[in-house]
Formats: structure tokens, sequence, C-alpha cells
């Protein structure tokens, strides 16, 4: 199971490009967290709070497709660092904001979050340009394994600055991490030699026709669609949980509870990054709405457990299915999307989740309110088998041939190795 990530990690730059990908967004999962503290010291408002953090989403989801186009025609760590310090400004003038005049931190998160950072589509889309075979399909694990990290220390290291020096202080450390992790990913994008334009593989669009809208693509649109669905089923059972632990006074229960299952994310996800073969989207689609289904019985109204902790084994082994499917997902885009519009098609796929997370969060809350919390995992469990349903109509990306490039064209040539040390098995599922 570990061959794939010994040849994968063998490959010069894909170990400096992921984790400086991962630093660059750290900030990310804190921000709301930091914004929210903020913004409701101001107001006094919760409703104020989630306007604020949701223009920064909103933002970042507008110019996605936008911004993968710019990275695809080359000058992605231009890119990158210009976005990085436009990004640590605007959240830093946000942090500086008087009080009274609080009304202006919804145009300027706006504005802010379209320079959020784009290190996650930039990377997703070089990883065909380094990787092939075995080892593509264990870097997009590996990715959505290790993402799962962010989510895990980003909200406790934000939390501790907030409860010790305020959410001002915070906001800035914030501002100061997003800037670091730009110039860090900068340099290991020359460092690669991959800031050129995206190489254009055989078969590919004639770049004299007017290009169609990759939403136009049936597969890509089916992709982005479960994309959408999937982050929304993870974005209901967090807020689930937010409410199951409200429900019963107990705060704290929170990070227990949403620590255990991204646990299990990242388990399941270091496990499918080293399984041989193709992934096949509908076996882990359904497992994933499985994992979230069975614990529909274990809830309230259905069942009042003595305590929460108790569904921590069912929890751990519901988390094992996600990052394997949001993997899946992001492969497959990448095996289906134009060699040279790759990060445009991961651009689409930013899109589609700031949106799937729009969408979900009123939709569940209405679920939680009318059916208590049982009803509020039914409700993200129903996002993920519509995401089942839809994968049944994703076929399979033909076989590319030997010819398929595994190094950057557009930068010195790396000089380790770059396809498996044995010839790939034959397609097996999992």
């Amino acid at each position: 199971m570990l061959a794939n990530y010994r040849r994968l990690f063998g490959v010069p730059h894909v170990l400096s490009l992921l984790v400086w990908s991962l630093l660059a967004r750290f900030y990310m999962p804190g921000q709301m967290i930091a914004v929210t503290f903020l913004v409701e010291e101001w107001t006094g408002s919760y409703s104020y709070a989630g306007l604020v953090a949701g223009a920064f989403t909103l933002g970042m989801a507008l110019v996605g497709p936008l911004r993968g186009r710019m990275a695809d025609r080359g000058g992605s760590d231009r890119l990158v660092m210009v976005c990085g310090v436009v990004f640590a400004i605007g959240i830093t003038a946000l942090a500086l904001l008087p009080a009274s005049l609080w009304w202006l931190a919804v145009p300027m998160a706006l504005v802010t979050g379209v320079f959020g950072s784009p290190a996650n589509q930039i990377v997703r889309g070089l990883w065909p340009r380094l990787t092939r075979g075995p080892e593509r399909q264990a870097i997009y694990a590996a990715e959505a394994t290790t993402q799962e990290l962010l989510f895990v220390f980003s909200p406790v290291v934000t939390a501790a600055v907030v409860a010790s020096a305020g959410p001002r202080a915070a906001t800035l450390m914030l501002a100061a991490l997003a800037l670091a992790g730009a110039i860090g990913f900068f340099l290991a994008l020359r460092r690669a030699g991959v800031t050129g334009p995206a190489p254009v593989e055989e078969g590919a669009e004639d770049p004299g026709r007017a290009r169609r809208s990759l939403i136009r693509v049936p597969a890509l649109a089916l992709l982005f669609a479960m994309a959408l669905l999937t982050v929304g089923g993870v974005i209901g059972m967090d807020l689930t949980i937010v409410a199951w632990a409200n429900e019963l006074n107990t705060p704290q229960y929170v990070m227990v509870l949403a620590s255990v299952w991204a646990l299990g994310s990242l388990v399941g996800g270091a496990i499918a990054g080293g399984l041989p073969g193709r992934p096949r989207l509908v076996r882990r689609s359904l497992a994933a709405a499985a994992g979230l289904l069975l614990l529909v019985p274990f809830m309230p109204p259905v069942l009042h457990l003595p305590t929460p902790l108790l569904i921590l084994p069912l929890l751990f082994l519901s988390g094992m299915t996600l990052a394997p499917l949001l993997a899946a997902v992001m492969g497959r885009i990448g095996d289906l999307a134009p060699s040279d519009r790759r990060s445009e098609a991961f651009g689409w796929m930013a899109t589609a989740l700031g949106t799937g997370g729009a969408l979900a969060s009123p939709a569940v809350g209405a679920m939680i309110d009318g059916l208590g919390i049982a009803g509020g995992v039914a409700g993200a469990t129903l996002g993920l088998l519509a995401a089942s349903g839809l994968s049944l109509f994703v076929r399979p990306p033909a076989i590319r041939g030997p010819a398929e490039p595994g190094l950057p064209t557009d930068g010195p040539a790396p000089t380790g190795p770059t396809t498996p040390a044995t010839s790939p098995r034959p397609p097996q599922g999992h």
C-alpha cells in the first residue's frame, strides 16, 4: 500500500508543492472563526457576522474559473503573489476597521475574498503534469487527506489567539499567515519550473476555435455537481454536530466530535491513496452516503444517548469515507479536463464547493429545526445520495497511451523518477 506514496514523494518538487499549497491555505478554516468573533464584538449580532463571513466565500466562488484560466495561461507564481499581498492588505484593513463603520466590512470582505489564495486549484491542476497512473491517484488522495489537518489545527490556533488576545489580533495573525504561505508557494512554484502555460496534449481543443465553457462538458458538469452535493453533505454534518452540542449545552463536544470525524477522514484518505487501480466513483459515493445514514438511528430524537461520546466509533467510520470520495472526484476532474485547462476546471470545482456550502447550511438548518438532530444528518445524507446518483452517469476517461506527459514542459526537467517502477496493474475499483 505504501509503494504508491514512496514513488510519489520521490518525484521532484511534489512534496514541496503539496506542503506549501497547504500552508498557503492554512488561514482559511480559521478565518471564519476570527471574522465571526470580530463582527459579533462590533455589532452583537451573529447574523451580521454570518453576512460578512459569507461575503468572503462568495468573493472566492465568483472568480474561481477566471483565476484558473489565468493560471493555465502561465504566470501562476505571479497570480499567487498578487492574491497573497492584496488579501493580506484587505484582511488587515478589516481587522483595523473602527466598530462604528462595521457595515463597510461586507463590501470589504467581498473584494478581499476575490483575492483569496488560488493555491488549491493551481496545485490540483499541476498534479497531472507531474504524476501519472497510481502516483496521480495517490497525490489527490494525499491532498484530500492532509487538507483535513487544516480543519483540525487552523480553528484551534485561531480560537486560542481569540481567547488570549482578542479577534483583532487573530485576524491580523491570519493576514500574516496568508502572506507567508503565498510567498512560500510562490517560491515552490518557481523552483519546480511549472509557472509557464500548461502543455497541450494530443486531441486538445483547436486554439483557433472559440472555447466552450467547461460546464458544458457533460462529464465535467456532473463532477462539479457531485462536488457541490458532496460538500453540502460535509457542511451539513458540521452544522449538525454544532447543533447537537449546543442542544446539550456542552460546546466542548464540538471539537471532540469534529476532530474524530476529521481523523477518520485522514485515515480513510491515506488508505485510499495506497490502493491500486482507478477508484470507482459509484462505490465511494455510496459508501459516503451509507456512512452518514448509519448515524441517523443514534441521533436524537430517534435515540437519546447518555453522552454523544458513545457515537465516536461510528463517527470515525463515517469520516473514513469522505476523503476517498473527494480524492476520486478531484482525480476524475484531472483526468477529464483538457490538459491546458485543468486549473480552470478546478476553479469551477472551487465555485461548486463554495455554492454547495452556501446552499447546504440553511437547508440542513431547516431540517434540524423541523426534525431534530437526526433530521440534520438525514439532510446531509440526501446530498451524498444525490451525488451517488450522478456518479452513475460519469463515464471513466479513456486510458491514455505512453505519450501522456508525466513531466513539466516549461521548466528544468526533474531528475528523479516520475513513472511507476513497475507496469500499472489493471484498473480495480475501490
